[in-house]
């Protein structure tokens, strides 16, 4: 599953303007391939899902206005990417995945909840991602396939990597600790004054959000002084922190998704594309492409849709 919104805006950023004879720019668009050759090489999954932001406000911009409100708006020429990102994995067969009023990350996360029979019964999902919002999403089924750098150094995040990383955390934690400690690359206010050292304390001694105000609105608290008058200053914010970072996992997908069991790509299409658009280096690094056998499978979110 590819964050692919992520990967475009790495790319961007970690390459130089690299432009097609038209003068397009087309750096993002040669990022996004490097990243799907190594998920095909690395990973060879038997199933790919393209999982995209759409321009419409999402729910979470209409539950808090300034939302993301601190963001730059992003050049045009990375922007007018994105289309060509979408004709690339057209090319490759590999199906795209979008929602109104949703982000990628929460068509992702419904993708990871659903329930899978047959073939992918026992399959392992991961998610291909630049951003660390997804890591909420790690259990013993899914990993996140992380770009830790640029786009060709990866780091693999299961539940002992992220254990690590937050200082004993679990992956259900992330979302509190987000919630305490704010987020101000998508302007998640959480609790002022609680960084990242106290938020870790509070959620290794009670838990959760919800754990950790109980103990602080007892008469007797074991939290005191000015974190317990911070906690409770901004009980609404973390509460309202706590929406915003969750990751939806029953977005109301209405799109055949079918596809997703990838079968291959069709070699001749994808050189002439590699070739339209000047990325000659590519074309010898084209990873295999023999025809897969989709494996047969069923999976269900919701009462109507059956997907693979």
């Amino acid at each position: 599953m590819i964050d692919s919104n992520a990967v475009i805006h790495r790319a961007f950023h970690a390459l130089p303007p690299l432009k097609k004879e038209n003068g397009e720019v087309v750096n993002a668009v040669y990022g996004f391939l490097l990243v799907l050759f190594k998920i095909l090489k690395e990973l060879d999954p038997m199933c790919l899902a393209a999982c995209f932001d759409l321009p419409e406000p999402t729910f979470r911009k209409q539950a808090f206005e300034q939302y993301k409100a601190k963001r730059k708006k992003a050049p045009d020429e990375l922007y007018a990417q994105i289309p060509m990102v979408k004709d690339v994995l057209r090319t490759f067969n590999v199906p795209i995945f979008e929602s109104a009023g949703y982000e990628a990350d929460d068509v992702i996360g419904t993708l990871t909840n659903a329930k899978t029979e047959g073939a992918l019964k026992n399959a392992e999902n991961v998610i291909v991602s630049g951003d660390l919002d997804t890591l909420q999403l790690v259990n013993k089924k899914t990993k996140v396939y992380f770009l830790s750098r640029g786009v060709k150094e990866t780091v693999f995040y299961d539940e002992e990597k992220i254990k690590e990383r937050y200082d004993g955390l679990s992956p259900e934690q992330i979302i509190d600790f987000k919630a305490l400690r704010g987020d101000a690359s998508d302007n998640i206010p959480g609790v002022k004054g609680i960084g990242e050292k106290t938020a870790i304390e509070l959620l290794k001694q009670y838990k959760d959000l919800k754990g950790v105000y109980k103990e602080t609105e007892k008469e007797n608290s074991k939290i005191k002084g000015s974190i317990k008058e911070k906690l409770l200053k901004d009980k609404e914010n973390a509460f309202l922190s706590y929406d915003l970072g969750r990751i939806d996992r029953a977005v109301p997908l209405k799109i055949d998704m079918d596809a997703a069991c990838w079968g291959g790509y069709d070699e001749k299409k994808v050189l002439k594309m590699l070739a339209d658009f000047g990325f000659k280096s590519l074309m010898n690094k084209l990873p295999g492409a023999e025809q897969k056998t989709p494996p047969v499978a069923v999976k269900k979110i919701g009462e109507n849709l059956k997907l693979w």
